[in-house]
């Protein structure tokens, strides 16, 4: 897997009191949150596949959001949307799969003649909102909530052995999952005292194997700054 090792100056967030960009004017734009695990998907993916100078960041105050934003980009008034073709599309795992299939930079995503990884991957991405929910309730200390996604998490890292990430080779599906447990790991391990890693060793592995990429670390905001976000979040 090739890294971007491309270093960018990451713009100003616009608020409520920027203009808007000059709207489809052959430009290319991600309007991201810097803090925002949907959005980061959308980045990591960009960098990997070393789209800097092609897919401009636009960062948004989403907590002073434009009004243009709403009205001009995108109707839902959430991130992240990507500005292309004269067109705005939104959705998270939908815009990760747009970026590998219509620009270039190496494939995150099986080809079609590995069918059981296509379908696994698949699989993979529509448990990710599962997933979240079902650490948001562990996170939340709700009754009845447990480290059964993790332990789903590892026993699909023992699916393929060409490798150490969910399909064996690092792919989209990885990206998927990264932004949400590079939160819920620390603030689990620090607030409930609860190892995510004990007893998931390919868990712990994957983690240090994802952290070996440049791309991904590009995408990443202070530990604590997001610690403390969350301590908020989940005692609400």
């Amino acid at each position: 897997m090739a890294s971007a090792s491309v270093q960018e100056i990451i713009p100003k967030a616009l608020d409520a009191t920027s203009d808007p960009p000059a709207l489809f004017d052959g430009t290319t734009r991600l309007y991201t949150s810097l803090l925002c695990p949907y959005a980061q998907r959308v980045w990591i993916t960009r960098n990997v596949k070393g789209l800097q100078d092609e897919i401009k960041l636009v960062p948004i105050d989403v907590g002073n959001r434009p009004a243009w934003y709403k009205e001009k980009i995108n109707p839902a008034n959430k991130v992240p949307a990507l500005e292309h073709n004269n067109q705005i599309k939104g959705e998270s795992l939908d815009l990760i799969k747009y970026i590998d299939s219509h620009f270039d930079g190496p494939s995150l995503f099986p080809n079609d003649d590995d069918v059981e990884k296509q379908e696994f991957a698949k699989e993979l991405l529509a448990y990710t909102d599962t997933f979240n929910g079902a650490v948001v309730k562990l996170c939340k200390g709700e009754e009845g909530s447990s480290g059964a996604p993790f332990d789903y998490f590892e026993t699909s890292l023992s699916k393929f052995d060409d490798g150490p990430f969910l399909l064996g080779t690092f792919s989209l599906v990885d990206i998927a999952y990264a932004p949400f447990i590079e939160r819920f790991v620390p603030f689990l391990l620090e607030v409930k005292n609860y190892d995510s890693t004990k007893g998931r060793p390919k868990l712990g592995a994957w983690i240090d194997e994802m952290n070996k990429i440049e791309a991904y670390n590009q995408t990443k905001r202070d530990p604590q700054e997001l610690l403390a976000i969350h301590k908020k979040v989940f005692s609400a």
